[in-house]
């Protein structure tokens, strides 16, 4: 794909993503504030983004961090192409399944990881594959290395619609409330002209947007500590029910 075409749709994916993030610039920074912070000292962090996309989260940390080596990953091969036409040098992409326990072969890096980070991806992959891959992530950390996850995650009770309401008011006011939303985006891609062969291979690995994990901070806290991470006692920053919760190994 060439580079403008990947822009555009990449563009309007993060506009698209907006209408459920709306302050998603300020989640990427605080996401990036704790890498820093995490990775400080460090000639060249080796930071893992999972369920990345095509690579919104990974580009930032890219430019805010371009002595790190990083790699994304993620089993959608249309959404790894819009990446890998429009990403920098210094970031790569490879394909894998999160649910399968190899994934954190297919990325390729050396060594220990100093950070794992994901963003508005891991919340569609069942509980015992999440507890699979928080487990993973916390065999291949340094002592002291972080995973930061930044996502939509229930609370309990009555406070879960409350959170939600807090959410969309916040979408209404920014304007962004009304933006192209998921599905349109992904009808769109994929009636794009020279589109057939990743759309056909899109189709396969495709998550319905019904299998949403369903689970709360609390219950996203205790699959980490279960995973052997040292810290996760809650979120960093939250708006509504939107969260970003740090766990350190």
């Amino acid at each position: 794909m060439d580079t403008i075409t990947a822009q555009k749709w990449l563009d309007r994916w993060d506009t698209q993503q907006e209408r459920y993030v709306a302050d998603r610039e300020e989640r990427f920074r605080v996401v990036i504030d704790v890498v820093r912070q995490a990775t400080a000292g460090i000639a060249k962090p080796r930071i893992v983004d999972l369920g990345c996309g095509p690579g919104s989260l990974a580009e930032r940390i890219a430019d805010a961090l371009p002595h790190a080596e990083i790699v994304g990953v993620d089993a959608d091969p249309l959404l790894l192409e819009l990446a890998n036409s429009a990403a920098r040098a210094d970031v790569r992409f490879v394909r894998a399944l999160l649910g399968d326990p190899a994934w954190a072969d297919a990325v390729g890096m050396a060594g220990e990881w100093d950070a794992v980070v994901s963003s508005t991806a891991l919340h569609w992959l069942a509980p015992t594959e999440l507890a699979q891959v928080f487990a993973t992530a916390a065999g291949r950390l340094r002592p002291g290395g972080v995973l930061v996850n930044a996502d939509n995650m229930h609370l309990d009770g009555p406070l879960d619609a409350y959170a939600k309401v807090v959410r969309e008011a916040r979408a209404i006011r920014v304007g962004v409330f009304d933006n192209e939303d998921w599905r349109a985006w992904w009808d769109a891609v994929l009636a794009e002209p020279g589109m057939g062969a990743l759309a056909a291979a899109h189709s396969q690995v495709a998550i319905s947007h019904d299998s949403s994990s369903g689970l709360t901070v609390g219950e996203y806290v205790s699959l980490l500590t279960g995973a052997g991470f040292a810290a996760a006692a809650g979120p960093v920053w939250q708006f509504g029910d939107d969260h970003v919760v740090v766990a350190v190994r």
